[in-house]
């Protein structure tokens, strides 16, 4: 009888999940051993039952009325922890969004009854930054809030939690990309050059402040990748490139054309905490080499926030100088290009060629 039982039992494909510990099982059933009456995820830590101990259950409902109790460890009467997780960070971000000051790693801890080691890798995991990144960016989006709606400089710094004006200014040029009264015009008096030029793929614009490149645009129509600039900059002065300003330009097509030739430019990057660790991941990718989406996570410590580093690709605003056309699927197959498929395979084509 027992051998009947745990040949039964080891012949279910539920076995190899239980025997795996997967956590990608966990919701899909639960199992419960006899000899102790308790039920488990099958991610449960605890110690392997026998198998002609064991029996399976859809639900966890199912489990408790054949009489068993649920495990102490896994806790499976509770939802799964990965929704816990995100419930505690959702509940965290709230918190940080809330606070006057930035809270410290060991306050967070506090309020969520763990670690401040658990604490910080969970956080980092839901939402692909560190809880002092996340607090930061808040911060910095209050000071825009603040900028926009006319209140003073001073009352935007000290509003968004910012305890002196000094260390403010001096992130300043990473929060706003240009002095905080510049930006609470609306960039009325930020000036940005830029032109347009012809290169194998299209259109070209390239656009630059006084703190380098903040734009390379492509298209077929050069009238819609001016539109597009002056979207992205509604109160700033453009103005059209001179003889100087088209040698970068050239520069720039160059490089499209010839990509072995490489393309050192400064760069105006502006964008959220996030955004600019995926850029900068996307920059050391080689040329002529790509990655999924999958690996930019894991490379910046996220690996669960793959869908987010697809969204972050997809808002670069610095086409090939910020080759975010080296990422691909997993599968190698070629994914959205925010320029075009087309120009993404082009790109790789030229790259690989060269």
């Amino acid at each position: 009888m027992t051998e009947l039982l745990a040949e039964a039992t080891t012949k279910d494909p539920r076995w190899a999940a239980v025997v795996a510990r997967d956590p990608k099982a966990d919701g899909a059933f639960f199992y419960a051993v006899r000899t102790t009456g308790v039920y488990c995820r099958p991610s449960c830590a605890a110690r392997a039952a026998r198998p002609e101990h064991t029996v399976f259950f859809t639900t966890a409902a199912e489990a408790e009325r054949a009489g068993f109790r649920p495990c102490l460890r896994c806790r499976p009467d509770q939802p799964p922890l990965k929704v816990q997780h995100a419930a505690l960070v959702a509940e965290l971000c709230r918190l940080i969004e809330r606070s006057e000051r930035m809270l410290s790693l060991a306050e967070l801890a506090s309020h969520a009854r763990m670690s401040t080691y658990h604490l910080h890798r969970i956080f980092k995991s839901v939402t692909g930054v560190t809880p002092r990144a996340y607090a930061a960016a808040h911060r910095a989006e209050n000071v825009r809030t603040g900028l926009r709606r006319n209140a003073s400089v001073t009352e935007a710094i000290y509003g968004a939690g910012y305890l002196s004006s000094g260390r403010f200014y001096e992130a300043a040029d990473q929060v706003l990309g240009m002095t905080p009264t510049a930006y609470r015009s609306g960039g009325a008096h930020t000036q940005i050059r830029f032109a347009i030029g012809e290169c194998s793929l299209g259109s070209i614009l390239v656009a630059a402040s006084e703190r380098g490149v903040c734009a390379i645009l492509m298209d077929d129509d050069p009238d819609k990748l001016v539109r597009d600039l002056q979207d992205r900059f509604p109160r700033a002065e453009l103005i059209g490139g001179d003889a100087e300003f088209e040698q970068l330009i050239s520069t720039v097509v160059g490089f499209v054309d010839a990509p072995g030739q490489g393309l050192d430019l400064p760069l105006d990057v502006r964008g959220t905490a996030f955004q600019q660790r995926v850029w900068q991941a996307l920059r050391e990718i080689p040329a002529g080499e790509t990655r999924s989406y999958s690996a930019i996570a894991t490379r910046i410590g996220a690996p669960k926030a793959a869908r987010a580093v697809a969204q972050a690709c997809a808002a670069n605003p610095l086409a090939v100088a910020i080759p975010c056309h080296r990422v691909v699927r997993t599968d190698g197959s070629l994914s959205g290009y925010r320029w075009g498929i087309d120009r993404k395979a082009e790109l790789l084509r030229k790259e690989r060629k060269a």
